[in-house]
């Protein structure tokens, strides 16, 4: 618009009636004039810049803990097998009323993250009866109400026989002849025959809901204990391959051909089960039994209804931590910490002194550094060790990792500088999809590679990493273009979709138009209002009054840079423009009415 001393000023303070009442004045640049606390309150939260975490530092706190905790003969003991350097492994659980979390932390780098809050339903494993409502034949799936507000997912491939899991290996059949016979005559043009609608029907669900898709679910039911998972409608009875050692899987196939199962039912050996004598075996069989004979009570209600829910996430731990080789577990909760005791005691006795009380008055998660580690699961970008970055964008159709040499401070001595970097990235990828809970499709862009043992390199140091993750992955080769494809089973929600929720101001897309195109669409808006209304009897030669309204941002370009194109516009089309800005409105929304009649032209 025209200089305060021009001509033309008055005119423009007609055009802006109302402007000097309501405009909000621009922020500040911060090195200039600092916000008031008023203000910084007004303004979204500035993104704190990733924060690299030295893990030597936190490796060599954990060293030292582990030779307070680890009793002398253990350590001896250790030292005698090769083990002394064995990497010391912690359940940190932190216990509050609205959430629970559980950390683990490996030579005192997290791992491994879980958080349940209070209310929440725990669907992913959880068996129900249910009742085919539709049949989808396009789709080869059934819709299957269990009672929650979504009806479940239910593929026909999930209706058949499971295939065996290539992660088993199979020992004994024990399937029933019935079972022989429908494996050998069921197909998936049987389905609807054999399962029409209303059919009762008893699934389990495998992924949670997500987003507007209810849960996908399964008929293959597998109930976990502590050291065997039972399987009612399979077979099959095998051993778990992560169990490696030649001589301890003969010792269990022996165990499992000892185990008296009921025909029809199938038995998996879990990893947990390494070492241990058949008496535990047989006790978790029992209580696997007993609950199915609870859950087969149920199922004679004549409504859909829940036969079996997974414990919360305390009972969970203490059921997995004895799958995996903790050394303590620390809670900073005496009634959870009084459960667990119970719940060990229970199951193995000589665990009970791994089960510590933590008492210190700095909160559990802050005095081992977790709370830092966490802060990274929710950034965009995650520094690397040597100076470069990973930047991670999760959208509706896949996840994109994209990685950054950034100020890398290693050797930049040409391809070993790009690879060690790569290598770098693999592994703090991995890490980050395990602690963000990832799943689906996930494209990892890695800066190029031209020599292929190169590529190789980083794609087995990928594959390495993501073993040690227990949902299922599936990893590609990089290509020629450096993009490496995987996929990772998805249960449940990623942990960022759990904390955050879509923007309400910009519907989750992260972007709003920008003033310069906002300026551009009211003044076509305009033109069109002018040429429609110049068509109108009596509108031929009078001067035609508009009043808009709109958000300040947008008005200060139009008083800016547009101040030029709207005094030629009134000027061509005889018209009188009069702007009030309003910050209530949202930046990309307007209003135009007619001064004279007071309505809104639309």
């Amino acid at each position: 618009m025209p200089d305060q001393d021009s001509p033309a000023a008055d005119h423009a303070d007609e055009i802006y009636e109302g402007h000097e009442a309501t405009e909000t004045p621009e922020r500040p640049i911060a090195s200039a004039v600092p916000l008031s606390p008023e203000e910084q309150m007004r303004q979204p939260p500035l993104e704190s810049e990733p924060e690299l975490i030295q893990t030597d530092d936190l490796r060599d706190e954990a060293r030292l803990r582990a030779k307070k905790s680890r009793p002398l003969l253990q350590r001896i003991v250790r030292a005698f097998k090769g083990e002394e350097n064995r990497a010391y492994r912690e359940l940190i659980i932190n216990a509050e009323p609205l959430e629970k979390r559980v950390a683990l932390l490996v030579d005192g780098v997290l791992e491994k993250y879980e958080v349940e809050r209070a209310g929440e339903n725990r669907l992913v494993s959880a068996v129900f009866k249910g009742r085919i409502q539709n049949l989808e034949a396009g789709l080869k799936a059934a819709f299957v109400d269990i009672g929650l507000p979504k009806n479940a997912f239910l593929h026909y491939w999930d209706i058949l026989p499971a295939a065996n899991d290539s992660a088993v290996e199979i020992v004994r059949e024990n399937q029933s002849d019935e079972q022989r016979r429908r494996a050998e005559k069921i197909s998936l043009k049987d389905i609807p025959r054999l399962y029409p609608i209303g059919t009762d029907i008893v699934v389990q669900i495998t992924k949670t809901q997500i987003g507007t898709k209810g849960p996908r679910t399964t008929t293959n039911i597998a109930l976990p204990g502590r050291f065997i998972v039972l399987m009612p409608f399979s077979g099959g009875c095998g051993i778990s391959r992560k169990i490696e050692d030649r001589r301890e899987r003969e010792r269990l196939k022996v165990i499992l051909r000892d185990l008296t199962i009921p025909e029809g039912m199938g038995v998996i050996i879990r990893t947990a089960g390494e070492g241990k004598k058949i008496r535990y075996f047989i006790r978790d069989l029992h209580m696997l039994l007993k609950r199915w004979e609870e859950m087969q009570e149920k199922m004679k209600s004549p409504k859909p209804v829940m036969l079996y829910q997974e414990p919360d996430i305390i009972e969970r731990t203490i059921r997995d931590f004895l799958t995996e080789d903790i050394d303590r577990v620390l809670v900073d909760n005496d009634k959870d910490y009084e459960l667990m005791l119970q719940l060990v005691e229970e199951i193995s006795p000589r665990s009970r002194s791994k089960i510590q009380r933590y008492k210190e008055t700095v909160p559990i998660f802050e005095r081992y550094n977790i709370e830092r580690q966490i802060e990274q699961t929710f950034q965009r970008r995650v520094p690397l060790p040597s100076g470069g970055e990973i930047v991670i964008e999760e959208t509706e159709a896949l996840v994109a990792i994209d990685v950054n040499t950034g100020g890398h401070k290693g050797p930049r001595d040409g391809l070993n500088f790009i690879t060690q970097a790569n290598l770098e990235a693999a592994s703090e990828a991995a890490r980050q999809i395990r602690l963000r809970n990832i799943g689906g499709l996930i494209i990892l862009d890695f800066i190029d590679m031209k020599r292929p043992r190169d590529r190789q390199a980083v794609y087995l140091r990928m594959k390495q990493e993501m073993e040690k993750d227990k949902a299922k992955s599936h990893v590609l080769p990089i290509s020629a273009l450096g993009i490496m494809q995987m996929s990772r089973q998805r249960h449940e929600q990623s942990m960022t979709s759990g904390i955050y929720t879509g923007c309400p101001y910009c519907h989750g897309r992260g972007i709003v138009k920008s003033p310069r195109s906002m300026s551009v669409e009211i003044q076509r808006k305009l033109l069109s209002h002018v040429r429609r209304l110049r068509t109108l009897p009596g509108n031929a030669g009078r001067e035609l009054r508009f009043r808009v309204l709109l958000h300040p941002t947008n008005l200060e370009r139009l008083r800016t840079e547009d101040e030029r194109h709207l005094l030629d516009f009134e000027q061509a089309y005889h018209v009188s423009l009069a702007f009030r800005a309003d910050p209530t409105y949202h930046v990309e929304n307007f209003k135009i009415v007619d001064a004279d009649t007071g309505s809104e032209l639309r």
